[in-house]
């Protein structure tokens, strides 16, 4: 498998138990540290950053443009929009219809895939391109989608443990390191590589924000 590969099973397996933890069983209705997301919701949007994986995997051989990883950003409709984006709204309808089904069946929905998944990938070398259904007419690699889910992986298994009243869940290293490079791509892109140096190393010069999505 590439380090991609490896990475993404490794923090997916991570949201897997953070899944099925009886505290976020139990808080499903509650309003989750997202706006307008209850804590079920989250956990859908969560679920589907593994589940939309073998549907992209699947799908026939697409005839766009294949973009670089932080080209995809570029074209996000979601990345910097407001709360009430219309893709926002989709984004979070979407976690809410995935979590329907109910947290103990979406756990073990998520824990299935993972086995599938598990065995499709170590037959990839992750050059592959490949495209999920939502996005505007432009593919990605396999390894560099693979990067993407590892990092809403990652911010999402986050969101989900404190909406929880839980620990957040130690990430994979490895993971963790593709994770923080790419939102440090994202955040120089967005805000210029001066403010993403002083608030790495000058607190008293830094902007106020360099959030990365």
């Amino acid at each position: 498998m590439t380090r991609a590969q490896e990475n993404f099973l490794a923090m997916a397996r991570t949201a897997e138990l953070l899944l099925h933890r009886p505290e976020v069983t139990a808080a499903w209705q509650r309003p989750s540290a997202l706006p307008e997301f209850s804590i079920g919701g989250l956990a859908g949007h969560l679920a589907y950053q593994i589940l939309c994986v073998p549907t992209a995997l699947a799908g026939p051989p697409p005839v766009e443009e294949t973009v670089p990883l932080l080209g995809h950003y570029q074209r996000a409709k979601w990345v910097g929009a407001p709360l009430d984006a219309d893709i926002n709204v989709q984004l979070r309808e979407g976690g809410e219809d995935i979590a329907a089904v109910g947290p103990e069946a979406l756990a073990e929905q998520v824990a299935a895939t993972l086995t599938e998944l598990t065995a499709a990938l170590a037959k990839e070398d992750g050059a592959r391109p490949v495209r999920l259904s939502f996005w505007p007419p432009y593919t990605l690699t396999i390894d560099d989608l693979l990067v993407t889910r590892t990092m809403e992986l990652a911010v999402h298994s986050d969101d989900l443990a404190v909406s929880a009243g839980i620990p957040t869940p130690d990430l994979p290293p490895e993971a963790a390191e593709s994770v923080l490079d790419l939102l440090t791509r994202i955040a120089t892109w967005r805000h210029g590589p001066l403010n993403v140096l002083r608030a790495l190393s000058r607190a008293e010069r830094a902007p106020e924000s360099i959030a990365a999505i």
